[in-house]
């Protein structure tokens, strides 16, 4: 191999791999592009951007700048609009016994959405009350699929964070800075029948209200890849 040949080809080495990086940089700015900054869902004065899909609406208060489910009596809150893939975070603080949820691609009815959609669950679980759940039904699970990372929620009456990405089929669920849940829904066959909420691509965000009083603060959301309403 002369000289000449062997500078080509070093040169044609170069030039691929300015192309290789240049095409990686285009697609990481044009997927932040795509990716909406976070807005607040809660003003920490009314309910304003919520809607009462089910349930009854005296179940649920603002109070100290806290968005407050009151007790018992089902039903729950959705976004004002349909979120496909997002990154959804909040502050919440359970007393004793109580139980709720944030439903993700929840359709706005009044179906049982932790079948039709997906629920992430919030609940009290060292209540005696509870003493022989699943553990898919502990807080951060996905409600009737995937168990949480056990030992990271605190006691009741102190504030957790909860973040929660949903992209695709890949959910992770972090509870006080730790992850808890990393799962992908499509690899779940066996529950298409009995959960088809896991093949949804878009719906509502929720809280559920389930019985208990939950306090909720600094709940706030990202669109990954917006939705067309």
């Amino acid at each position: 191999m002369n000289r000449m040949t062997a500078s080509s080809i070093l040169l044609a080495a170069f030039l691929v791999g300015i192309v290789s990086v240049a095409q990686e940089t285009i697609a990481v700015v044009l997927a932040q592009s795509n990716a909406a900054e976070f807005q607040s869902l809660f003003d920490g004065k009314s309910l304003n951007g919520w809607t009462q899909i089910t349930g009854n609406p005296k179940l649920w208060a603002v109070e100290d700048g806290s968005l407050v489910m009151l007790g018992e009596g089902g039903g729950w809150l959705g976004t004002g609009r349909d979120h496909a893939d997002f990154e959804f975070d909040f502050e919440f603080k359970l007393t004793p016994e109580s139980n709720s949820g944030i439903y993700l691609r929840a359709p706005a009815d009044k179906s049982h959405i932790s079948r039709t959609g997906m629920e992430i669950q919030l609940l009290d679980e060292t209540h005696p009350r509870y003493r022989d759940i699943k553990d898919w039904q502990k807080t951060g699970a996905l409600y009737h699929v995937s168990p949480p990372a056990p030992g990271h929620l605190k006691p009741t009456g102190e504030w957790n964070r909860m973040e929660i990405r949903l992209e695709g089929p890949h959910l992770i669920v972090k509870l006080n800075g730790a992850k808890v849940v990393d799962d992908r829904l499509d690899s779940h066959p066996e529950l298409d029948a009995e959960h088809p909420g896991l093949k949804r691509t878009t719906g509502r965000v929720g809280l559920q209200s389930h019985n208990g009083r939950v306090e909720f603060r600094k709940i706030r959301i990202r669109d990954l890849h917006p939705v067309r309403q």
